[in-house]
């Protein structure tokens, strides 16, 4: 719909609608082969002579479809476009389309009526005007798109949100002492509470949510980033334990091991910075920096 003068390429994979994932209609075609049919349909619906080939790729899905000329005059695409609409529109009220319920794959069965009978190749379009690039109603994406996945929030930002949910969640269980953190003993080290996503939003002051609402996945994803601290499951928010960690795989060799945990102290530890018990593992163990100095 970009324009009368696109020429496209797709190699369906995932099985989707316009409006939510394909539902299946008929139980003679794999469920591949029927969403094929149905991608090659919305060419057909669009005005195209749409083409089939198979890409020579280490892929289980390698049919793609190109549609490189139009089966109507440049004249029509009001009124194409009016056909479009209504073949969207059907398929979000999950109208069947006739040619679901038809074997034959033809041109005539794949537009269901709404295009022209092929019959002659479309004139090219040499009247078209350069400023008129878009189709009417058309938004095309913007060259620049916006990061919304709350990386480029301010760090300073981040930080405080950050330390105020694990002092909410460390305040919300009592208070443990931990008596013999040097000699190893981290059997009181506080894991603190977990609290729902909402919960935790209750706690948050009006302009930090409202920053946070402007982002993809608000909180939960800003939480998500800083895995270091905290783990999110199911709907609730939880102090991550690094003792109940996977260890790392102990078949590699002595030396690999070595360069791998070197290789990890590029960032300072949280816990070892702002818990009240320190961090619950030692500095050999910890796969980041206990201080400064540690740092590769």
């Amino acid at each position: 719909r970009s324009s009368y003068s696109c020429c496209y390429f797709v190699l369906p994979c995932c099985f989707f609608d316009f409006h939510g994932k394909y539902s299946r209609r008929q139980s003679k075609k794999t469920q591949y082969r029927e969403y094929l049919d149905f991608v090659a349909q919305v060419g057909f619906v669009c005005g195209f002579h749409v083409e089939e080939d198979c890409l020579r790729i280490p892929s289980t899905k390698r049919v793609s479809f190109i549609g490189k000329s139009r089966t109507y005059p440049a004249a029509e695409r009001a009124l194409i476009d009016k056909q479009i609409t209504q073949f969207i529109n059907s398929r979000r009220t999950c109208a069947v389309a006739s040619c679901d319920r038809r074997v034959g794959f033809n041109h005539k069965d794949h537009c269901g009526g709404l295009c022209k009978e092929a019959g002659s190749e479309p004139p090219e379009d040499e009247t078209e005007s350069a400023g008129i690039i878009w189709m009417p109603g058309f938004q095309p994406r913007e060259k620049v798109e916006q990061i919304r996945n709350c990386a480029s929030l301010p760090r300073d930002f981040v930080d405080e949100v950050v330390l105020n949910v694990a002092n909410l969640l460390l305040n919300a269980a009592p208070q443990k002492s931990c008596s013999d953190k040097q000699g190893g003993n981290m059997n009181t080290w506080n894991q603190g509470e977990s609290l729902s996503l909402r919960e935790v939003a209750e706690h948050l002051n009006k302009e930090t949510l409202k920053k946070l609402k402007s982002e993809y996945g608000g909180l939960q994803t800003l939480l998500k980033n800083n895995h270091q601290v905290f783990e999110v499951l199911n709907g609730r928010v939880h102090i991550r334990d690094w003792r109940k960690e996977k260890p790392p795989n102990k078949t590699k060799p002595e030396v690999k091991r070595h360069l791998s945990a070197e290789a990890f102290k590029t960032r300072l530890c949280w816990f070892f910075i702002h818990h009240p018990d320190g961090c619950s593992l030692s500095s050999e163990a910890c796969p980041y920096a206990h201080g400064t100095e540690e740092l590769r």
